[in-house]
């Protein structure tokens, strides 16, 4: 992610030395000058890593001249000085704002990667809904898809195990909460599920494996126990009707 951290700091390299208005600038207030000062002011509070203030120019920028040649520069900025702030959610909309309004850009493959690192980021705990794992899940497969030969792809197929990680735990967790609650039929489904769709972890497939049998073990039990009561009520009912 290094390399591509600052893309905004490499792309104006192309543009030459600063000229007299950069330096004036310099003295300028905070948050005034031309689009091209705010971009410059922008990226050197990235390389200080101080994010929050790399967002205010980039934001200042995106409000004041939304019709510059820098406005691409800006955005992405804008959503890389969101992500290694921790701002996670804010990171992810302006991933996925560039996506839309630049589908065809040359680092749309970054973007796309980012947008499923900012939901992974978001994951909190395996007892809570899984929509971030989920999504995040979609946009690695799509960078694998679209980018097969690229780092992008390699790197999402890390993450990807770490999301199928995850998930399987969250399988499981559900899975033993329907064996707590007595619910062995339920609970039986999802070890299998786990069993047969998450079968690269070897660490939890025994696990899954030792409970699949148990909870497979106590519904033919309960369901012979159900059958026998059910017999006994129906001659129960034929004593009472002679």
């Amino acid at each position: 992610m290094k390399t591509l951290r600052f893309v905004v700091v490499i792309c104006l390299l192309s543009f030459g030395p600063v000229g007299c208005g950069a330096i004036d600038s310099f003295f300028m207030p905070a948050l005034q000058g031309s689009a091209r000062d705010m971009l410059m002011a922008g990226n050197e509070a990235m390389q200080e890593k101080e994010y929050g203030k790399a967002i205010k120019y980039y934001k200042k920028l995106k409000e004041s001249y939304p019709f510059s040649d820098y406005m691409e520069l800006a955005e992405m900025g804008l959503a890389d000085a969101y992500f290694f702030d921790g701002k996670y959610t804010a990171a992810e909309e302006a991933y996925k704002e560039f996506e839309s309004l630049h589908p065809g850009h040359k680092y749309i493959g970054y973007v796309l990667l980012q947008v499923g690192v900012s939901n992974l980021k978001q994951f909190k705990s395996i007892d809570l809904p899984m929509d971030h794992m989920a999504e995040a899940r979609e946009y690695f497969q799509r960078v694998r898809e679209l980018f097969p030969e690229s780092s992008y792809a390699a790197r999402a197929g890390q993450y990807l195990k770490k999301c199928n990680r995850i998930q399987a735990k969250h399988e499981i967790f559900v899975a033993d909460f329907y064996q707590r609650r007595g619910k062995y039929l339920s609970a039986w489904k999802r070890y299998e599920f786990v069993k047969r769709h998450y079968s690269a972890f070897d660490d939890l497939q025994e696990y899954v494996s030792r409970q699949s049998r148990a909870a497979y073990l106590k519904y033919q039990q309960s369901r012979s126990k159900q059958e026998h009561v059910q017999r006994q009520g129906s001659w129960k009912q034929w004593f009472e009707w002679l």
